[in-house]
């Protein structure tokens, strides 16, 4: 009985692995663009989104760079004390348009919060966006922002 059961179990797992074989490691894989953006998809009604487009004085980002926006709570001293929302981007070698959601109820009445930005080439700072008051914890379209080179 015993031996019945065990040629019976390896039958089974003999049957199971010779299924299809699997695609082999060396042939190319097509990867699927992402035809909607991040701006495209609507923001969830408890959060609030910026949005606009990061350009430098060339017009473009290089691609590759990476781009990081954060929006800080910053002090009488100019120094950041909290961080309410960030992101990263990667340069198209274009301008590049943003979106960068955050949570209204995080945002601190009386404070002053502003959206701050950097472009960073082979680890070096490129680019650094001049600090964007943000008054309202609300939706808005900053349309484009200019980037200066960074010293």
């Amino acid at each position: 009985m015993f031996t019945r059961l065990l040629c019976l179990s390896l039958t089974v797992l003999l049957a199971a692995c010779a299924s299809e074989k699997p695609a082999s490691v060396d042939q190319p894989v097509a990867v699927a663009k992402k035809t909607t953006s991040a701006s495209d998809e609507p923001v969830p009604a408890n959060l609030r989104a910026l949005t606009g487009q990061l350009s430098s004085s060339q017009g473009f980002l290089p691609a590759g760079s990476e781009v990081e926006l954060a929006l800080l709570v910053i002090d009488q001293r100019d120094r950041p004390q909290q961080l309410l929302a960030s992101e990263k981007f990667v340069g198209t070698g274009q301008a590049l348009p943003f979106r960068l959601v955050f949570n209204p109820q995080s945002f601190p009445a009386g404070a002053r919060v502003e959206l701050h930005g950097r472009v960073s080439q082979s680890g070096q700072l490129a680019w650094r966006l001049p600090p964007v008051r943000i008054s309202q914890p609300e939706t808005r379209a900053l349309g484009e922002l200019r980037l200066e080179r960074a010293p």
